[in-house]
Order: C-alpha cells, then structure tokens, then sequence
C-alpha cells in the first residue's frame, strides 16, 4: 500500500542528486528470461494496445518517466529515487530498478507533487522507480508485467496505478489501484503455510477521502506448491471494467471488487457512481526500500543484508476490451 498525493501534472525535467564518488559496486548483469506465457484468457476480446517488452538499448523515454524524490511516499520509505543507470536500467531484454546502500542528496517531492520540488533530503539508499504519468493512461482495461521479484526483510517492490486527473480531489479520494505488492519474501512468516517463508503477494484498492480519513482493501495471494516470486518470474495482472475489479497472478483469479466495495467521498458513499475508479489511471513500477509496510511486518525491522537487490521486469502489457472498449466488461470473467 502506497500513500501519495501525485498529481495529474506531467513529467518534466528532474533535479539532479548529488552523488558520492564511494558509491557501492552494481549487481551482477542478469542473463535474458527465458520466454513465459502472457496467461491472457483466450476467447475474451481482450486486444493489445500498449507494451514494453525492454528490448531496446535504453529506458523508452516515450512510454516511461523516471521518478526523482527523496521523501519515501509519505510511507518512511528509507530510499532516493533517481534517474541514473545504476538505478534505472534496460538490459538482456529487462527492465532493472535496482536499490543500494549509498548516501545520496536529493529532491524532496517528485515533479507532478503540489509542492513539487520542495527542500533537498539525504538519505542512505538509493532505487529506482518509472511511471507512465504525463506519457499513457487508461479508462478500463487488463493491465500484466511480468516480474521477478527482490527478497529480504525491508524489501518493498511494486506495480500499481495512480489517476491521470484526481477529478475527486487529492489522494486516496480520487483512487489507487496496486496490481502487486510484496513485502520481505523469505523472511520469516507466521501467518503462511510450510518453511519458505513469506510468499505472498497482494492486490489492494485506496479510495474514501482524502488522507487521513481514506480506507482501502487488500487480499494476499500464496503462490501454489510452495513456490515464491523471487527465483522465478511470474505474471501479475489487474483486469478492471465498469464497477468491477479482478486481481490475478499467473492464471489464478484471486481477488474480486465491485463498486459496492469502494466509494469515493467526492460523490458521496450511498452513490451509485462507480467514482473514483471511472477514470483514467496511469502505471507505475518501483523498488522502495523499507517503509512502514515492510518494517512493520514478517520479522518487523529492517535488515540491511537485503541490499543491494532488484526488481527485474520482463515486459508490461496494456489491452483493452475490443468488443465493449467503453465499460471493458464484455471480455471479464463473471459477466456473461
């Protein structure tokens, strides 16, 4: 769960951080994935019309921005967001957000926040985080990447969507959706089943009104047979149409909402209006270091010895519903 308050302002020129010359060493290069299924339900309508498959040389600065902000999303995150190669990087067919111990100065807020680019914060961890904001955003649609994901206590990786426009006012009234989040895999768990350790991750809604008095849903997905997301890659997807929601990892449907479930204060919680989530939203992927969700979980803390890691994403993918483009309803499970 993320708390922000972007909003609906493009993407324009960072500040730059500065950068100390003892900066730790980079990962080791990752070898190209070998190829996986897309698990797009067959039969449906659903037609592309968006994607990265991270094939090029370079980050696509036509489909992506880069986040530069040091103030941790309002969650005590512990990272600089920045715009450098270290942290940032298309390589092997992948897109790498990659997160070091190093002490770096910054901007506060990124471009697109109301008080935007506010003071200069250090802080001890550096990552990375990109954003359609500005470049792409859709009205209803199945949104899939294809993802490995980092692991140890204070590991904090993410895909989710934030609104092109808060038409509803600032953050959470006018919505958030995380397609996946997922905290200190493999660290220890007392609520999961067998001896890996933690192996889930989650899809969440943020709605209501403005922060403090926002809500939210979440619902946790284990992964069957006792495998985990950070030795393999796996598919994690929203499919959202008009007043309903489903969350998916691989092939398996594991989280529905409809708008009973959500409202948004704008309008009015006995609304009939599917508001906030009848919108435009943008996609997001980042890497943050510790934070409330991560340190207050699992083993509770921070663990250093999780860093230096990586968030590595094969390709994202955006359809839309060919046959019904206008509530994407048609191509959903459960509508028939």
């Amino acid at each position: 769960m993320k708390i922000s308050v972007l909003s609906s302002l493009i993407v324009g020129l960072f500040c730059s951080l500065t950068v100390p010359l003892s900066a730790s060493a980079d990962l080791p290069v990752p070898e190209r994935p070998a190829p996986g299924p897309d698990v797009l339900p067959a039969d449906m309508g659903w037609s592309l019309v968006w994607s990265d498959e991270f094939d090029g040389a370079d980050l696509d600065f036509t489909k992506w921005g880069i986040e530069e902000s040091c103030w941790g999303g309002g969650n005590w995150e512990r990272q600089c967001y920045t715009n450098r190669y270290k942290n940032v990087e298309v390589v092997n067919g992948l897109l790498r957000l990659k997160a070091f111990r190093e002490t770096v100065s910054g901007p506060e807020f990124p471009v697109g926040h109301p008080e935007a680019p506010g003071g200069r914060i250090t802080k001890k961890y550096t990552s990375g985080k990109v954003r359609t904001l500005g470049l792409a955003d859709w009205t209803y649609g199945r949104f899939s990447a294809r993802i490995k994901l980092p692991k140890g206590q204070g590991t904090w990786p993410a895909f989710w969507m934030l609104p092109a426009d808060n038409a509803y006012g600032e953050w959470a009234s006018s919505g958030e959706i995380d397609i996946m989040e997922a905290v200190n895999l493999g660290a220890r768990c007392n609520e999961c089943e067998g001896d890996e350790g933690e192996n889930r991750t989650s899809g969440a809604l943020h709605f209501g009104d403005e922060w403090p008095n926002n809500t939210y849903h979440v619902q946790f997905n284990r992964l069957p047979g006792g495998a985990n997301s950070y030795d393999e890659y796996h598919v994690y997807s929203v499919e959202w149409g008009e007043g309903l929601i489903h969350w998916f990892v691989d092939d398996v449907l594991f989280y529905t909402l409809t708008s009973d479930d959500w409202y948004s204060a704008a309008v009015g919680e006995d609304s009939e209006s599917a508001a906030p989530f009848d919108m435009s939203f943008y996609l997001m992927l980042n890497f943050a270091v510790g934070g409330s969700l991560s340190e207050d979980n699992n083993r509770r803390g921070f663990d250093r010895r999780s860093y230096p890691s990586q968030m590595l994403v094969d390709w994202v993918r955006v359809y839309q519903c060919a046959p019904d483009p206008e509530t994407g309803l048609a191509c959903m499970q459960g509508t028939e």
